[in-house]
Order: C-alpha cells, then sequence, then structure tokens
C-alpha cells in the first residue's frame, strides 16, 4: 500500500516540476531560466526525498509492528517505531493542509 503512495506521489512532483520548467524557460530569457529551472528542480528533488523518507518510515513502523505481533521485536521498539510513523504522517497532514490553504488564499486574490 505504501508503495503505491510512494510511487504516486514522485510521479506527481515530478511532472509538475517538468511543466513548471517547460513554462519558465518560455517566459524567462535564457541565464533567468536556467537559474529558475534550477531552483524548480531542487525544490523538486526535495519534497521528492521528503516524500521518500515518510515512506520509508512509514513502512518501517508497519514492518516492527507486525514483528511485534509475531514476538520478533520487543515493545519499546514498535512502540518507538510507530510513534515514529505518526509523527511523520501527523507533519506530512499539517504541511499539506498548509498548502490547500495557501491555494484557496491565492485563489481568493482579485486580479
Amino acid at each position: 500500500m505504501i508503495d503505491a503512495i510512494n510511487t504516486a506521489a514522485i510521479t506527481s512532483l515530478s511532472r509538475q516540476a517538468a511543466g513548471s520548467d517547460v513554462a519558465t524557460e518560455v517566459a524567462q530569457p535564457n541565464a533567468a531560466a536556467a537559474a529558475a529551472a534550477g531552483t524548480d528542480s531542487d525544490f523538486s528533488s526535495m519534497l521528492s526525498d521528503m516524500v521518500a523518507d515518510m515512506t520509508t518510515t512509514i513502512q518501517r513502523g508497519e514492518e516492527m509492528s507486525v514483528k511485534g505481533i509475531s514476538g520478533q521485536a520487543t515493545t519499546q521498539e514498535v512502540v518507538e517505531a510507530v510513534m515514529s510513523a505518526e509523527r511523520t504522517l501527523q507533519t506530512a497532514l499539517a504541511v499539506r493542509d498548509k498548502i490547500v490553504t495557501a491555494y484557496l488564499e491565492i485563489s481568493r486574490m482579485a486580479i
């Protein structure tokens, strides 16, 4: 389940970054376009890395839960992994909420 989410998120981010690079190159002169495209690429790379790290943390929490049920992990290890996964998920939801709020605020601006 987590692998499907990871693949979809990274694919989505890559497509958005590629589309913004093309729009930036058309709208700006060559030197400015190269700098802006590098910035967009760095930002999309950062987001992709964050999604990958988030996915890894949540997967580790799931794995430790299964190991705890089967008796292969201690209670402390399971609790630490699950709490880390919970913090990661709460952070992702908070970031998503901020992005949605910013989008709604921008969409309300008068032109």
